[in-house]
């Protein structure tokens, strides 16, 4: 037996420490064993190399064990290491002894990046001696493991090296209400070139497929270019989804150009859901460096906008991963943790009607929002211009983009989240308001002359109706006729106290409980008010009081709902009918409500629009965006907010930008109705 140095003596003492010993003061076996497991579990390499005999240490030195431990647990995510074994009896014990040596089975079970892996393996020890002095009689006796790399995984014990395998799961698509796609997996194109067959007119053919491809020449040089091209082979330019028919026809009889069918991230509804869908992109190292590790790697898609990255833990999936042991071109499965797809998402969205929408603004400015008016269903979110999620995924050209920048009618702006004024659609809110709070009287009547109106302390601001009233005003007669006075005188005989107390009842100056994020309908910068013209202005929606068209749609609900406001939904997954706002009106003055809308459309501002075969029921409204009650050439929103009148089972609410009056919205709105309940 080997004689080890007084340096060692030292280490080996420390371990000895941790080990009882048997009556003859000599270690056992098992506690010798139990310290080394319970460096291992530690991940204590160091301290398990020096519990190993010197055999093992001659074989393998310390890059194969500490080094090679320390790697591959990081490697693999390894931890919470346990490791068992079954106690010798006194038998066994008094044989280990007796021999200087026992083999024993150890059980270890440790989680990894891809499951638990678990192995049993037989573990030698050894009796070794460390001598004091000279003297065989006035030694310790202490005990060496035989290690080999089999403690790592048992098939690394005949060499080889761990590998791991990944696998790429599907990414979630997004439905709309009847499993139509808003986001999908289909197939694209990947255009490329041959570079021999560009023939003796290759820059006047790399014109014309730069022109159909809307890249520049350069683009396609750079690609040309890389180190690996050859002239006999396929070079990828640019991936087109197969619904860009338009493309694809200008590149058919070009010789050079070669395609090949890849699957790809797909918006069937191009412009008209692109604020809505969102799109998604390589993930930018920023991004990546904010995600939990092991999640992307740096060639990985993500949800850049929309539902794309509101959703995207739940549409990625999880990638699967084996860890494998290869050895002379043979794999050996340690772990493995097989990929999951991403979630298929269903909206309450339908597409047919989302694409009504928003063709209907024919290029406008504007927002709309769709609801079923006693589910709480959202239909449609629609923000226009808009710009095509396929072309921002697989490549827009530098002028192109320049172009979406540079629009003065911002079409990256996601107008369908954002809060404006609303203007004269606020009126049947403020009317539930002052009618729950007792300060509307349907009784009651107010004598108005003129088509303006100014209390004495105003100074040189006055308030100007549309139109002259024939005889008092009511309550009815205000709304159908859209009378500003009227609001504004009884919204500060209210007082800005319970107006703002009922605003906020209707959700105001808090969170819309909605999946998808907005902006919070505001009363003003301060939520509060700061004179009786504000509190008058907001009575008929100027002044500082925003709303989202949602909103606004949701807001409507209690005339349709004896009083209750919807909780909107937008996930088929989550309850529909839920009740937001509880009893914010009665069902007397919802009914009353509910007919007054109706004269708007019969008697009022919007009977333009009148159809006794189909009959609407809705709200004008007309925002002035002007500097000051002087300036003239402030432009206007129109706003229109209008439901079929006998079925209740569909309400629109548009805004359209920069228009002469509400006509044009009402018409629209009009028009969708119609289209809509026809198909």
């Amino acid at each position: 037996m080997k004689r080890i140095t007084k340096i060692l003596i030292l280490i080996f003492i420390l371990f000895l420490s941790a080990c009882s010993k048997d009556e003859d003061g000599i270690p056992t076996p098992t506690d010798f064993l139990n310290t080394f497991i319970n460096h291992w579990e530690k991940e204590q390499f160091q301290n398990m190399y020096d519990m190993v005999t010197e055999e093992s240490k001659d074989k393998y030195p310390t890059d194969q064990f500490i080094d090679r431990y320390e790697k591959i647990y990081k490697d693999l995510n390894i931890e919470n290491i346990s490791i068992t074994f079954n106690e010798l009896t006194e038998e066994q014990m008094e044989k280990a002894l007796e021999e200087g040596t026992v083999t024993l089975p150890i059980n270890v079970e440790m989680d990894s990046i891809a499951d638990e892996i678990t192995f049993r393996y037989d573990i030698t020890l050894k009796q070794g001696q460390v001598d004091e002095d000279e003297d065989e009689e006035n030694h310790e006796v202490l005990w060496e493991i035989e290690w080999d790399p089999g403690f790592i995984f048992p098939p690394l014990r005949e060499g080889g090296e761990i590998a791991l395998r990944t696998t790429e799961p599907k990414r979630g698509e997004i439905l709309d209400r009847n499993k139509m796609p808003l986001a999908i997996n289909d197939v694209v194109y990947e255009i490329g070139i041959v570079p021999g067959e560009l023939g003796d007119h290759a820059e006047q053919e790399k014109q014309q497929i730069a022109e159909a491809l809307n890249i520049s020449v350069e683009a396609i040089d750079r690609e040309l270019s890389a180190s690996w091209v050859q002239p006999d082979l396929f070079v990828p330019i640019k991936k087109v989804p197969k619904t860009r028919e338009d493309i694809l026809a200008k590149l058919r009889n070009i010789p050079s150009i070669r395609s090949q069918e890849v699957t790809g991230r797909v918006y069937p509804l191009g412009e008209a859901a692109a604020h809505l869908t969102g799109y998604v992109g390589a993930i930018t190292a920023e991004e990546l460096e904010k995600q939990e590790a092991g999640t992307y790697s740096a060639n990985d898609l993500i949800g850049k906008r929309g539902l794309e990255q509101l959703f995207e833990k739940r549409l990625k999936g999880e990638r699967g991963i084996r860890i494998v042991v290869v050895n002379e071109g043979k794999e050996f499965v340690l772990a493995e943790k097989p990929a999951k797809d991403g979630e298929v998402i269903s909206l309450t969205i339908d597409v047919n009607i989302q694409k009504e929408v928003f063709d209907s603004y024919e290029k406008e400015a504007g927002t709309a929002a769709v609801i079923h008016p006693q589910t709480g269903e959202t239909l449609a979110l629609v923000s226009s211009p808009a710009f095509d999620p396929n072309e921002l995924l697989y490549g827009i050209s530098q002028r192109d983009w320049d172009r979406l920048l540079e629009d003065p009618q911002t079409p990256l702006v996601n107008r369908f989240t954002a809060t404006f004024a609303p203007g004269s659609v606020i009126k049947p809110i403020t009317a539930a308001i002052g009618l729950q709070k007792g300060h509307f009287d349907l009784d009651e009547k107010i004598e108005i002359k003129g088509l303006t109106w100014a209390k004495d302390n105003w100074k040189d601001f006055e308030i100007r109706r549309v139109s002259e009233s024939k005889g008092p005003v009511d309550l009815e007669n205000a709304l159908i006729r859209s009378d500003n006075i009227y609001f504004a005188m009884k919204a500060i005989d209210m007082g800005a106290e319970d107006f703002i107390k009922g605003l906020k009842e209707f959700g105001f100056e808090e969170d819309f409980p909605f999946a998808y994020p907005f902006v919070p309908s505001t009363i003003s910068s301060t939520g509060n008010f700061a004179n009786e013209v504000q509190v008058a202005n907001t009575s008929y929606g100027q002044a500082e009081i925003e709303m989202s068209a949602l909103h606004l749609a949701t807001a409507y609900t209690p005339i349709l709902n004896e009083g209750n406001m919807l909780k909107p939904v937008l996930e088929l997954s989550e309850k529909t009918g839920e009740v937001w706002k509880e009893d914010l009106i009665s069902a007397e003055h919802a009914t009353f409500l509910n007919e007054s809308l109706r004269k708007v459309v019969s008697e009022g501002t919007a009977q333009v629009i009148n159809d006794e075969k189909f009959p609407i029921s809705g709200k004008t409204g007309t925002v002035e965006l002007k500097l000051s009650q002087d300036d003239q050439d402030g432009k206007l929103n129109g706003w229109f907010i209008g439901y079929p009148t006998k079925e209740e089972d569909l309400l629109i609410s548009m805004m359209v930008e920069d228009v002469e009056g509400s006509r044009e919205v009402v018409e629209k709105v009009a028009e969708l109705l119609k289209t809509i309940k026809n198909k």
